[in-house]
């Protein structure tokens, strides 16, 4: 066994002289008082200007010693996607797809660089005018080019990649040049193949035996040496070696002093480790073991406890990646603009050793304290989930602001918490979908011990977490992708064990799964274990759930009939969770065939109601007709209450913009006018809330959010989905959305208290030919009657209970006696009743009489108390002045005593009443300006 080690350095280096197979510079040892000539190949590396009949632009800037890793580039003296002809390449006369760009002063003065800062490499990406095409490095890696001083240097100019493979027998030529004339030789292992003296240039042919061999090349010049180090290996160089049982993929503990690197990539050969336990140096005693099936392994000792190590695979002939089963990654590009505050002590990225991400962990460290170990999770249909998106919901966007947070939402009423996407994905600044470690928490959001601390305090209120994960895809950056690459066609190569070459569905992003693949299972079914076990949390929403298939197709509507293989899949991942955590949530966004959707309910997941539901809400707080049927699982049909309906999402638009942009309006009322299109957006959660089965709300949808989904940085709005949206915590000073709060509140706390809310009793009249709408739910507990009305004028509503006797209306403290069940009753614009057979308490956050703060642009009044003995106060509202006429009139329509007459300002105020009358119901007719409103009076 070869124990001589390599410097990784060095073979950056090599890569760099490799990418002069993209790229070649005259003097091949530039330093940085050189004028020099790049020279550019468009068929190497991506390709991506290849035959591309278009003029080539050089992107450049250069790596110094200021520099914070290879993203890092500084001094970059051109703008990309401008035309500039200062940055144009010329074609090479008679070589197809070769381009050549002088820079005819110093390396120093063309890039500006400072005397005091050491240039160490030139920085590279090429592109055509507007740079929607590019040449860069295998894999997409942008190119570099090496910096020289001026010793002794010399380079490998062949063979092409390193390590590499070769057949037993096959000749490998080796090749190299020193910058300056002196005694090359070349060695393999250990021994003195050839030499020779004042020169520049060095080759030899060995016939590869069986075996690993590291090949060193030497220059002398006096008392100068300089050498490059290469490693081949035939392709029998190792005998399949089985992994112990007991270690899944990824990093493992076997104790605090060793570790168990497992890496699972079957259709490549080779795989060393690599990393600051071995000085990122490669070696014979890192290569890992690979069995059958294509499972690299390796244990390591001699690690030292509470230290923190950073590591990669380098993997076949030159793929560095980090390992796809990472807990945590540091991004050179990236992690510079993770706040100290969100991420305290972020280890060091390893400068100068390696490039790309690296896989970080640290051996020693105390397991977390878990506080709460017996945890129930809400049933499914009691579920009321607050989705949200950590970087818009909380200037600090991090776990541990969202702890000090959790008064707000327990508050609120909510009992599950759904995270966007926290797996680590490519940038920061991001919505989550564009995976690149499925297993990795990303940094932006906090640490690991602040998302324990997280849901351990949710676990402690009653509050459950759900994770909203990516399986569908994966981006470019993920090492499952780059593992079997098409680097000239810029997507998986065919024998990509993970992921496909063509997505199989129309609505697909980044690069699709294969999950039929048992490859593609073994990797989800790690990541969701790892989750569950070690975070705790207490389940999944599967985005683009209905993607999870391999009928392809470009058609929509077949895409969601019933597909079999797609139910096993998903049943099959649901059986994973539940082994770990029998009560896991698994919910879907699947939007498939009524059929399918049913057989996955049964099974015991949930699913997303879909943008249907939420056009039939947001249609109606705008004030025109809907159906909100949708909202009900009976409606599909479903034996289970497991439709997870929703008005909001982050998906779809907020419904208080909708109203103001593009409300109804009739007369004096209009639903654009504020505070009424906060209003009705109470309406709304009246009709949404009180329908059995798990409900979601999206974040700050309780304070009324009026800013668009596509609202820009700038305030404007465009093409700007996923960019940043203002925080609005100053809501929560503004009446009118705190009396909104109080009212999701209050009905978030009917359905997580009383059962009746949750019946399978109940009936909907909520069609889009009745504007005025109600729902009766029934059972053991009480009886529940919602009214509404969604209309923009008066609305009489009848049959208007569903038995008679006593009702409570839950928001104003009224009562009234029904003796006739099939009474009407008149319903002014936007107003809504929640009656109960059965007096509750007042919401936990008090008796929400701000509740019925009188609606701007429409006179309303109230009565208070009722019933009543003899005395009581009406409070009014004048949307303008006008003559008033208070009329008490009994149950046959006879006019019984006129209690009031006064021109009356416009404005907000109160008048008291008293009557003498025998007990009874009677009705309050106020006349204004030829308007009326009729409200029940009862009188004991």
């Amino acid at each position: 066994m070869l124990q001589r080690l390599i410097s990784l350095a060095l073979l950056v280096l090599v890569a760099r002289v490799l990418s002069g197979q993209i790229i070649t510079v005259d003097p091949a040892f530039p330093t940085a008082t050189d004028q020099i000539t790049i020279y550019f190949d468009a068929t190497k590396g991506t390709a991506g200007l290849k035959d591309c009949n278009c003029d080539v632009y050089l992107h450049t800037g250069v790596i110094t010693n200021q520099s914070t890793g290879s993203s890092d580039w500084r001094y970059v003296q051109t703008t990309w996607g401008q035309a500039n002809s200062a940055w144009k390449m010329s074609p090479v006369s008679g070589q197809a797809n070769q381009y050549s760009y002088v820079i005819g002063s110093s390396i120093r003065e063309y890039y500006q660089v400072p005397a005091g800062e050491a240039i160490e490499q030139l920085a590279f990406v090429f592109r055509n005018a507007d740079g929607s095409k590019e040449g860069k490095d295998t894999g997409g890696a942008d190119i570099f080019y090496e910096v020289y001083d001026a010793s002794l240097q010399i380079a490998l100019t062949s063979p092409a990649q390193n390590p590499f493979f070769v057949d037993q027998g096959a000749n490998v030529v080796v090749e190299a040049q020193s910058n300056k004339a002196a005694t090359l030789s070349i060695w393999q292992d250990g021994i003195l193949e050839k030499e020779v003296s004042n020169t520049t240039n060095i080759s030899n042919t060995f016939v590869a035996d069986n075996g690993i061999h590291i090949v060193e090349v030497r220059a002398v010049a006096g008392n100068e040496t300089a050498s490059q180090t290469l490693v081949y290996l035939t392709s029998d160089a190792q005998s399949p070696t089985p992994p112990p049982a007991d270690y899944p993929d990824g990093l493992s503990r076997i104790n605090e002093s060793a570790a168990f690197f497992q890496l699972h990539a079957p259709t490549n050969e080779l795989a060393f480790l690599i990393g600051d336990f071995n000085d990122w140096q490669i070696s014979a005693d890192y290569l890992m073991h690979r069995s059958e099936d294509g499972t690299f392994w390796l244990e390591v000792d001699g690690l030292t406890p509470g230290q923190t190590y950073t590591y990669q695979y380098l993997v076949d002939e030159g793929i560095r990646i980090a390992d796809p089963l990472s807990t945590l990654v540091l991004d050179p590009e990236h992690d510079q603009y993770i706040p100290e505050v969100t991420f305290p002590d972020l280890p060091d990225y390893p400068v100068g050793n390696t490039q790309g991400i690296v896989s970080v962990f640290k051996w020693g460290s105390p397991d977390y304290n878990w506080q709460i170990g017996d945890f129930q999770a809400p049933p499914r249909e009691e579920l009321v989930v607050y989705e949200l998106l950590l970087r818009d919901f909380l200037a600090r966007h991090d776990y541990q602001t969202l702890k000090d947070t959790l008064d707000y939402l327990q508050r609120l009423g909510i009992n599950a918490i759904e995270l966007m996407p926290i797996s680590e994905f490519e940038g920061n600044i991001s919505w989550g979908y564009n995976p690149s470690f499925h297993m990795a928490l990303d940094k932006y959001y906090g640490t690991p011990e602040a998302f324990k601390s997280l849901i351990d305090e949710c676990h402690r209120r009653g509050i459950a977490v759900i994770l909203d994960v990516v399986y569908n895809h994966a981006f470019s950056q993920s090492p499952l992708a780059r593992l079997d690459w098409d680097a000239a066609a810029f997507k998986p190569s065919p024998t990509n064990p993970w992921l496909n070459v063509e997505a199989t569905h129309p609505f697909n992003v980044g690069y699709d799964f294969n999950h039929e693949s048992p490859d593609t299972r073994r990797y989800i079914d790690r990541v969701m274990q790892y989750w569950l076990e070690e975070f705790r949390v207490d389940g999944f929403r599967f985005d683009l759930s209905k993607g999870f298939t391999q009928r392809r197709t470009t058609d929509v509507g077949f895409w969601g009939s019933y597909e079999p293989n797609r139910i096993a899949t998903l049943k099959h991942y649901a059986d994973v969770m539940w082994s770990v955590n029998p009560d896991a949530y698994v919910i879907l966004e699947h939007f498939a065939d009524n059929l399918e959707e049913v057989e996955l309910i049964n099974y015991g997941m949930m699913s997303w109601a879909g943008a249907g539901v939420h056009n039939a809400y947001l249609e109606g707080s705008m004030g025109y007709a809907t159906d909100l049927k949708g909202a009900s699982y009976k409606y599909r049909n479903w034996p289970l209450p497991h439709l997870m309906a929703y008005m909001e999402s982050h998906d779809e638009e907020r419904m208080v913009y909708k109203n103001k942009t593009f409300g109804n309006s009739l007369g004096n009322y209009n639903v654009k006018n504020y505070p009424t299109s906060i209003r009705r957006a109470e309406l709304a959660a009246a009709f949404f809330y009180t329908i059995p089965g798990p409900k979601m709300l999206w974040q700050f949808g309780e304070l009324g959010y009026d800013y668009s989904i596509n609202t820009c940085e700038d305030g404007t709005i465009g093409d700007c989905r996923l960019s940043p949206k203002p925080i609005r915590w100053d809501f929560l000073d503004d009446p009118a959305r705190n009396r909104l709060f109080d009212v999701v509140s209050g009905l978030i706390y009917l359905k997580t208290n009383y059962d009746v809310f949750n019946t399978t009793d109940f009936t909907l009249d909520v069609s889009s030919n009745t504007p005025a709408k109600k729902i009766f739910l029934n059972n053991a507990e009480m009886d529940v009657v919602i009214q509404g009305n969604f209309d923009v004028s008066d609305q009489t509503l009848s049959n208007a209970f569903s038995h008679t006797g006593w009702w409570y209306d839950y928001f104003t403290g009224d009562s009234i006696l029904v003796e006739n069940a099939g009474m009407s009753v008149s319903l002014a614009p936007g107003a809504y009743h929640v009656y109960t057979s059965v007096a509750l308490n007042e919401p936990p956050n008090g008796f929400p009489t701000k509740v019925n703060t009188l609606v701007k642009d429409h006179f309303q009044i109230r009565i208070s108390p009722n019933p009543v003995s003899s005395h009581f106060r009406i409070a009014y509202h004048m949307p303008e002045a006008a003559q008033v006429q208070l009329d008490l009139i009994d149950r046959s329509g006879r006019l019984v005593q006129t209690l009031h007459q006064e021109w009356l300002p416009a404005g907000e105020g109160q008048m008291p009443v008293s009557v003498d009358l025998p007990a009874g119901i009677y009705h309050l007719r106020f006349t204004a300006g030829g308007k009326m409103e009729m409200l029940s009076l009862v009188i004991q």
